[in-house]
């Protein structure tokens, strides 16, 4: 994922385009750049490889002064990390733009434009949009409505940004498949793909919808819908309550952090979908190539990262036909490890520098993998940098100790892993993968009705108020979503707490069941529903106390002993993501009744960096 900033001023924009990138940087970074429209009249710009900080000195030694301008962080999905591959890309010295996401024909059209005698001197997919609205910019002078012939040619994911030499006054922008935010000052206006990155500069942003252009200038902002027709969007003000480390409304980060998934699921989607298949440039520029010889995958990952990888088992292999291997990184970089041919490694992990999946992963480079992925929140971390393909999850800063929206942007991101290996190597069922991405552009939604059981889950928060343990149990890709539930429960609320797949009770846990133990179980209405009821009834038989978080049309119903959780109906291969979310509000609430220190648990850290 890159980042994109962009200005007009009445004063030098410079330091706000820097400071904005160095915001942004969290999304990842191997370039970074800017284009200035300078006092003299030129289009001018600076692009360095690596760090921002490196941009920030190119400039500090030749300064680039100008009221105009837009920069770019950029983490390459087309054409490796090079500083011609860097933007802002020029047409001529007329034409800057900035860009976020993938153009899938880009091929195509820049094959259309070398025709017309345009030269490229990237392998970028984004230098073909620049020419393109160059070349349409001949018979349609005005840049706004040049942008909105432009764009009706590309297909797939895109925020954009642009200016130009001959209307020096105004900034585009259009928004498909990828977040922009217009943040609104005093003679002065912004552009952005995070509002992050302009809040040294205001706290009023207007947030552009799919398919909208923007034309941005210093006292006005005009932007046109999907249509073409004219639209206000709604201006929202942001208070110190809004940062990320503020839990604004909410009494725990926690809580806050299990009510924004819906969001950061959104946002880990945005940019990676197609119309009806998975973008596998959002991997890197060689994941293609790379993914068409995997033939295994070796997960490696430690805590609720380990838990995602698990989950991902159960999609490899079903879904993509794909063997894989789940394994924590402690065990791992300890044993003597055979290495099937063609296996790509995979770490997880929401900081980037966890030591043991770190060290696994440097381990794993001397054993002869096919590669390395790295599915990871920090676009910095050493993770990040040290693996070949690269997919953040986009959750943003998280506070509390127990991890939850990082949780599950991890497995939407291991569900893209999915689909886009079984896409290559076309293993998928037909149909699959479009009904599949359907359905994740509906999970947020999904997610926001799985939150509306919160009151719910806290009344039922209150039958665990004196007990000591308590045992989680699920069937099939739900199991791991149990040993996640088992995991919330002890770390923030000391409670301890086993899971197990419902069919191995008779093999031994059951022994611990009696009226003090209470046994929740997810059971969503698929295939293992009649097996997981049988199980159930081992429970009852033995006087145990079921919590069953179940699917709405699962006929299970509330008895003596038994009190079942309605939950929202979902395909059932994102299922695990869906009933995480009940299970992360009971650990919660239950915690809040003991009285514990939900954001700091004891004997705990956020990121583990020691072994």
């Amino acid at each position: 994922m890159c980042g994109i900033v962009g200005a007009v001023a009445e004063r030098n924009i410079t330091t706000i385009l820097i400071e904005g990138l160095k915001r942004l940087e969290y999304r990842g970074y191997d370039s970074a750049g800017l284009a200035v429209y300078t006092q003299q009249g030129n289009l001018e710009r600076r692009r360095r490889i690596g760090k921002v900080s490196e941009l920030e000195a190119a400039v500090a030694a030749d300064p680039l002064v100008g009221q105009l301008g837009i920069a770019h962080t950029r983490w390459a999905t087309h054409g490796a990390p090079t500083e011609h591959n860097a933007h802002p890309h020029f047409s001529g010295q007329e034409l800057a733009v900035v860009h976020n996401g993938i153009i899938e024909n880009h091929e195509e059209l820049r094959e259309q434009l070398k025709g017309l005698g345009y030269l490229f001197s990237s392998e970028t997919d984004t230098e073909v949009i620049v020419h393109l609205l160059h070349h349409t910019l001949k018979t349609v002078p005005d840049l706004a409505d040049a942008l909105k012939a432009a764009v009706k040619q590309l297909h797939g994911a895109y925020g954009l940004a642009v200016i130009s030499v001959h209307q020096p006054d105004r900034l585009l922008a259009a928004r498909s498949g990828s977040p922009l935010v217009i943040g609104l000052g005093h003679g002065e206006n912004f552009l952005a793909s995070d509002q992050l990155a302009l809040r040294q500069v205001t706290d009023r942003f207007m947030y552009l919808e799919e398919g909208d252009i923007a034309e941005i200038r210093r006292d006005q902002v005009s932007i046109w819908d999907v249509t073409g027709a004219k639209v206000q969007r709604e201006t929202v003000q942001y208070h110190e309550g809004a940062e990320a480390a503020d839990k604004g409304e909410y009494r725990h980060f926690m809580l806050k952090e299990i009510h924004e998934q819906p969001t950061v699921v959104q946002r880990t989607l945005e940019g990676r979908l197609g119309k009806d298949h998975v973008l596998v440039q959002a991997f890197g520029p060689q994941a293609a190539d790379l993914f068409a010889k995997v033939r295994n995958v070796q997960i490696v990952a430690c805590g609720t990262s380990y838990h995602a990888g698990m989950v991902a088992r159960y999609w490899l292999e079903e879904l993509a036909g794909i063997p894989c291997q789940v394994e924590v990184a402690s065990e791992f970089r300890y044993r003597k490890v055979v290495v099937q041919p063609d296996t790509l490694f995979v770490s997880i992990s929401q900081s980037g520098e966890t030591a043991d999946t770190l060290a696994a992963l440097r381990n794993a480079k001397q054993l002869g993998f096919l590669g390395s992925l790295a599915i990871c929140n920090v676009g910095i971390s050493s993770l990040v940098r040290e693996s070949d393909l690269t997919l953040l999850t986009q959750a943003g800063p998280e506070i509390g100790v127990a991890s939850t929206k990082a949780f599950t942007t991890q497995l939407v991101s291991l569900m893209l892993l999915t689909l886009s290996l079984g896409q290559v190597r076309s293993t998928l069922a037909a149909g699959v993968e479009a009904e599949l991405v359907e359905e994740l552009r509906r999970l947020p939604t999904r997610l926001g009705e799985a939150l509306a059981m919160d009151a719910v889950v806290e009344k039922t928060a209150e039958l665990f108020a004196d007990k000591h343990h308590t045992l989680f149990l699920g069937r099939g890709a739900q199991f791991p979503v149990a040993m996640e539930g088992a995991l919330k429960l002890k770390e923030i609320s000391y409670i301890h707490a086993e899971a197990y797949p419902a069919g191995e009770l008779k093999h031994g846990p059951l022994a611990l069941v009696d009226s003090d133990m209470p046994v929740v179980t997810v059971a969503p209405n698929n295939e293992l529903l009649e097996k997981l009821k049988s199980n159930l009834q081992e429970v009852r038989a033995r006087g145990g106390q079921l919590i069953v978080f179940a699917d709405q049309a699962a006929g299970m119903s509330n008895g003596e002993g038994t009190h079942v959780i309605a939950v929202p109906h979902i395909i059932d291969a994102l299922a695990p993501i869906l009933y995480t979310i009940p299970l992360q509000l009971l650990s919660y609430y239950v915690a809040v009744l003991k009285g514990t220190d939900v954001d700091q648990p004891r004997n705990l850290a956020k990121s583990v960096t020691v072994e």
